[in-house]
């Protein structure tokens, strides 16, 4: 955790404006007062409660919602619930023509009878627990004195299903939720002495987990079963700023772990300045979760990344850009990071341009996100220490399968996947290598846990290099696949593509939303290409919505550009998911190794934010040598950033340059930054997680000793022979730099 500032609190005026706190109250009525208030914000227009107000039956429901389904792919009666808290706002909204109506109120008092004599409970614990007890609790604040009392009575009992001691509120994403839930109560039972109690149990949540890949360590996937055999554990903050939300080492930090950190910011916010405001501590390692974790996994920190979401992209709408409220809460209840926050508010706001840029790794989830102020991209993989992919809950992303299998997704907007699911070709997942079968295997084998150790990536915060010994958790395709990232391009290689029956591989480039015309270079000739899909031969590159795709040498490829047609359901077997033909215009890139390939390779570089004038000038291709791509080594050189990038899957020896050669004792990753003749900077990390010291033989003259590095010169080799300790324990895996 960094170094922080004194909290430095703001006027409660400024960011509560919808309530105006009178002088000399009690600190949990000001907390009530400024729950209540967020509760009001953004009332429902008069022509939406007009509507609500002519379809009520009599007895309270509403048309189109089917009472009696209460299975985990139904229970629509959410829309009843939510109707009930609509119309309360604007009951309560002064700038609605309906508030303090007596019509309204006695609306809102039958649709809370009718809940409270049913009790709908859903075959699916989550509403029962959080979405049914949340929304009851939400109207008892704004209204529930105004309600006949004994349907409020009624209505304590299924608030009460909210409660620290209830299955649900197990540690990682929903416990604070739930511990919310039950605050709110106690606001409005007015029981100080347990609201206390919970803020406590809010505040003490917020703390770094050990991930549990670590502890079954390398053997793990030989046990039957998976992680879901051995007692809870690894849920909540990792070490490395990512989130999981259950056991089985799935990257949840932009589903559950923003959920969390939202409850909790929210919490934060609403205690500022009172006897129940949080301590620094937890204030601070939000803070960073929030900064490093969810906004440097996210496009921009505006934009969910489509390669770090789980079922939830199945959902319409999923890739829609935040909200500012964090960086609101956070800045209301704390000074720590606070440009950084204001940054992320700007960028949220459209204030302001991104300007950051980073290579972040995120080593218990095996993620990594890379940045420049105009493109973000991801590589998202699978180890031993971590299962693939979400298990498709409830019917939902029922096509997931080989999305975690080097899921590379390429944005410059943000928006370049937004709702394309529906007509999405599962078996071409950008980045990845796929056995083309005519079928997908079915939802509940998704999730699986992964095979090979050697999974990682090295950074030194700004470049970095990732690497995936890829084995098929659905067949037994393999390769080693490896990225390369830099300023203004990054390369993709993949060595030892090997599957021995007579189906089809391929790996693709991209699949994303249609913009714009298909532009393609052949021998230095360029030309825009009709729509539908054909093979294209021996190509320079590959041109589409400001995204090129180069080929070192020529190269055959497949092009898909033309309107597909699908169906959110699909993708989504629940019963609200959209029926209707669905068709949008999509963009696929793919290379065809051919049926039954044996040690089949690929090349290219992607140049995000360029044109068709950039790329016939062929920067890129001027800027990058690839150095190796075996299935031993693969390794880049960026010659005008004079950065050499190497993946040594075992121990090997390699000549980067004519004076300079590398050998390395252990499989690992290494980058080098010179100045074109001498090392300035050395980066390391180890895949397997299991070295104490890595060992490098450098052809250059390096002395130097320092804690948990030395490098002695060899006069007789003339070598360097260096000795770098290796992070152990929750911070195994994350990348080492020395600066010399």
């Amino acid at each position: 955790m960094k170094e922080y500032k004194n909290r430095t609190c703001l006027a409660v005026s400024l960011f509560f404006t919808t309530v105006t706190l009178s002088a000399g109250i009690s600190d949990i009525d000001t907390v009530k007062e400024r729950v209540v208030g967020n509760m009001l914000k953004s009332p429902a227009s008069d022509s939406e409660i007009e509507s609500l107000l002519e379809t009520q039956n009599t007895d309270g429901t509403w048309p189109g919602i089917d009472y009696e389904d209460v299975s985990r792919e139904g229970f629509r009666h959410m829309a009843h619930l939510d109707n009930m808290v609509t119309l309360a706002r604007a009951y309560r909204s002064r700038s609605s023509k309906f508030h303090k109506k007596r019509k309204l109120r006695e609306a809102v008092a039958v649709a809370l009878k009718h809940w409270v004599e049913h009790d709908y409970l859903s075959d699916n614990w989550w509403h029962n627990q959080i979405g049914t007890p949340n929304a009851l609790v939400t109207l008892m604040l704004i209204m529930g004195n105004e309600l006949p009392s004994e349907s409020v009575q009624k209505a304590q009992k299924m608030i009460g299903r909210a409660n620290i001691d209830a299955p649900g509120a197990r540690p990682g994403g929903d416990r604070i939720k739930i511990a919310g839930i039950e605050a709110k109560n106690m606001l409005f039972l007015d029981k100080q002495e347990r609201f206390a109690t919970l803020m406590n149990v809010i505040e003490k949540e917020i703390k770094y987990v050990t991930h549990n890949g670590m502890e079954y360590g390398y053997g793990y996937r030989d046990e039957q079963g998976g992680f879901q055999n051995r007692s809870a554990g690894g849920r909540g903050i990792q070490y490395d700023n990512s989130f999981h939300h259950r056991s089985d080492g799935v990257n949840n930090t932009l589903s559950y772990g923003l959920g969390y950190a939202k409850a909790f910011a929210e919490w934060a916010a609403y205690t500022a300045g009172t006897s129940y405001a949080f301590a620094e501590v937890p204030l601070a390692l939000l803070t960073d979760y929030f900064l490093d974790g969810i906004c440097k996994m996210s496009v921009y920190g505006k934009y969910p990344d489509a390669g770090a979401k789980n079922r939830s992209i199945s959902r319409p709408g999923s890739l829609h850009a935040y909200d500012s409220d964090i960086p609101k809460y956070l800045l209301k209840a704390s000074g720590y990071r606070s440009d950084e926050l204001r940054k992320i508010l700007d960028i949220r706001s459209e204030k302001s341009e991104p300007t950051l840029s980073h290579a972040t790794f995120y080593w218990n989830s095996e993620h990594f996100s890379f940045q420049r102020p105009d493109f973000f991209t991801s590589v998202r993989m699978y180890s031993t220490r971590t299962h693939n992919m979400e298990y498709p809950y409830n019917s939902e992303g029922l096509l997931n399968h080989y999305r975690g299998d080097g899921a590379n997704h390429i944005f410059r907007s943000g928006e370049e996947y937004d709702n394309i699911w529906p007509v999405y070709d599962y078996r071409k997942i950008p980045g990845a290598t796929i056995v083309q079968k005519d079928n997908m295997p079915p939802p509940e084998e998704i999730r699986k846990l992964g095979r090979t150790d050697f999974v990682g990536a090295v950074t030194d915060g700004k470049y970095g290099a990732a690497a995936f010994d890829f084995k098929s958790l659905h067949d037994t395709v393999a390769a080693r696949k490896a990225w390369f990232f830099f300023d203004e391009e990054y390369v993709a290689l993949g060595a030892g593509i090997s599957y021995g029956n007579e189906v089809p591989v391929a790996t693709t480039l991209n699949q994303c939303l249609l913009r714009g015309e298909v532009a393609l270079s052949k021998n230095n000739t360029v030309r825009e290409i009709e729509r539908g899909e054909k093979e294209y031969r021996d190509l320079d590159w590959v041109f589409q919505d400001g995204i090129g795709y180069v080929f070192p040498n020529p190269t055959s490829v497949f092009v898909k550009n033309n309107q597909v047609t699908g169906s959110w359901r699909r993708v989504n077997k629940q019963t609200d998911s959209p029926e209707e033909k669905i068709e949008q215009d999509v963009f696929k890139l793919w290379i065809d190794h051919g049926e039954s390939p044996t040690d089949a390779s690929y090349e290219y570089i992607v140049v995000p934010a360029t044109s068709v004038e950039k790329l016939e000038e062929g920067h890129s291709r001027k800027n990058v040598d690839i150095l190796s791509n075996t299935p031993d080594i693969q390794a880049v050189v960026h010659k005008k950033l004079n950065i050499y990038q190497i993946i040594f899957y075992k121990a090997g020896a390699i000549s980067l340059s004519k004076n300079l050669n590398l050998v390395s004792d252990s499989p690992g990753i290494v980058m080098l930054k010179t100045d074109g003749e001498n090392i300035q900077s050395i980066s390391v990390s180890d895949p397997n997680r299991e070295l104490v010291k890595m060992h490098l033989s450098i052809s250059d003259r390096i002395e130097k000793r320092e804690d948990g590095f030395s490098a002695i010169w060899d006069s007789s080799e003339k070598v360097s022979n260096l000795s770098i300790a290796m992070p152990q324990g929750v911070y195994a895996g994350k990348s080492i730099t020395i600066d010399l």
